[in-house]
C-alpha cells in the first residue's frame, strides 16, 4: 500500500490503478469508493487500458453525490501531481 500510494502521488498510472482497486476491493485498506474512483480516474486520464472498465464497476457502487466528490479530489489531486 505504501509504495503503491507514493508511485501514485508520482504520477504512475498503474499504480493509480492499482491503488483505486484496493479501494474498491478492500484489499489492505478499508472499503471507499470515492477514493477509488479518485484513483482510477486519474489512471484513465493517463491512458491505463484497464481504467475505464474498473471505472465502470466502481461507479455502479456509488451515488450521484460521491462521484461528484471523487471528480473534485481527482481534480484535486491530478493539480498535486502536475505541478
Amino acid at each position: 500500500m505504501k509504495w503503491y500510494r507514493k508511485s501514485a502521488e508520482q504520477g504512475f498510472a498503474t499504480a493509480q490503478y492499482n491503488l483505486g482497486v484496493m479501494y474498491a476491493t478492500g484489499e489492505g485498506v478499508p472499503t471507499n469508493f470515492v477514493k477509488a474512483y479518485m484513483w482510477i480516474s486519474l489512471a484513465k486520464a493517463q491512458g491505463d487500458k484497464d481504467a475505464s472498465g474498473g471505472l465502470d464497476i466502481v461507479k455502479s457502487e456509488m451515488t450521484a453525490a460521491d462521484i461528484s466528490k471523487a471528480q473534485a479530489l481527482a481534480t484535486e489531486m491530478w493539480d498535486k501531481i502536475n505541478n
